[in-house]
């Protein structure tokens, strides 16, 4: 198995008057072989998503911003915690492994869209997200 990974990817804007568009071209489905299973859902300033890693499902999350937050996550157990903050308006793709904790912070004033691929699909019988904290924001 691969080591456990995250990537990030800025995308680029490539919208008009009509608003932005953020094309994620074909490198999500390159990491994911398939999406089987999709969620979407916001972040509330002052809140967090994730602080788990998944045992065995690839995923791939963007995030649609207007303002700041940060990505925390680290690349396996017993590895230091890593962050990135980003600000303005934009969207990033963020590709997660098996065994990669990841979190999403909301440390701005607007809400985060996310919107995620996932290449197994969720059973509430037999999770595969395993709490492990690498935010304290």
């Amino acid at each position: 198995m691969p080591e456990p990974d995250i990537e990030l990817i800025p995308l680029t804007d490539s919208g008009d008057q009509r608003g932005a568009s953020f094309p994620l071209g074909s490198a999500w489905l390159d990491f994911l072989g398939k999406a089987v299973d999709c969620h979407i859902s916001t972040i509330k300033p002052g809140q967090t998503r994730g602080n788990h890693y998944h045992e065995r499902k690839r995923e791939i999350i963007v995030v649609v911003h207007r303002d700041r937050w940060t990505m925390c996550w680290d690349t396996g157990a017993n590895t230091s915690p890593q962050r990135q903050e980003f600000t303005g308006g934009g969207a990033v793709m963020i590709k997660t492994s098996p065994g990669a904790s990841h979190a999403v912070v909301n440390n701005g004033s607007e809400d985060l869209q996310l919107f995620a691929l996932c290449n197994q699909l969720y059973d509430p019988a037999h999770p595969d997200a395993i709490a492990r904290i690498v935010s304290a924001l």
